[in-house]
């Protein structure tokens, strides 16, 4: 009814309550929104507990996300990092990636610590190294169709993206499920798996 997305909708609520250049009550806001107004597939409070710890273990310099989405995820990781530390992150849909855009500076995290890349990521990681310069990634966080958590992943490898003891870290492997690759994560023989037990966000 009101000609806006419900990401549209989420954001002007972020901007009307949130305080700018504060990342974590920028986060802290979209998770009342999402509780109390409108669901947004975000990580959520509880799953992004685990990414911050993965983060403090990890302390990446290059991270790679696909899926922006609305930048909750975006603004979580950037404000793990380590100092020096570039997080580059892809999404598909240019609606989302407007709203993202918005969020991520809204945050107070500028293009040299956060390049949010627009494209589909099967188009976009072949070319990361060349348009990009991400040499590889220390982590890369995946939270896009989980369809495409498989082929991404093998585009990573034949691309030679992952740095050496790279950290994959895949949302919502169960449910909705991404079965093909976690059963290749399992099998393949490049890669030790484990499963985080976490609730739905929200």
């Amino acid at each position: 009814l009101t000609g806006t997305s419900r990401e549209q909708r989420a954001f002007q609520y972020v901007l009307a309550h949130a305080i700018p250049g504060d990342p974590h009550h920028i986060l802290q806001t979209f998770d009342q929104w999402c509780y109390h107004c409108e669901h947004l597939s975000c990580v959520g409070p509880d799953k992004g507990r685990i990414v911050e710890r993965v983060l403090l273990e990890r302390a990446p310099l290059r991270v790679l996300e696909l899926g922006t989405y609305c930048g909750y995820g975006t603004v979580l990781l950037a404000q793990g990092l380590p100092p020096g530390a570039r997080l580059y992150t892809i999404e598909g849909d240019p609606r989302h990636a407007a709203v993202a855009e918005k969020v991520i500076r809204l945050a107070g995290f500028s293009e040299q610590t956060v390049e949010l890349i627009v494209g589909p990521s099967e188009e976009v990681i072949p070319h990361l190294r060349e348009k990009h310069g991400l040499m590889n990634a220390n982590l890369v966080f995946m939270d896009h169709w989980k369809r495409c958590y498989l082929r991404d992943l093998r585009l990573l490898e034949s691309h030679q993206l992952l740095a050496e003891g790279a950290t994959i870290l895949a949302d919502n492997v169960i449910f909705p499920g991404a079965p093909h690759f976690l059963q290749y994560a399992k099998t393949c023989g490049k890669y030790h798996c484990k499963v985080h037990r976490a609730s739905l966000e929200y």
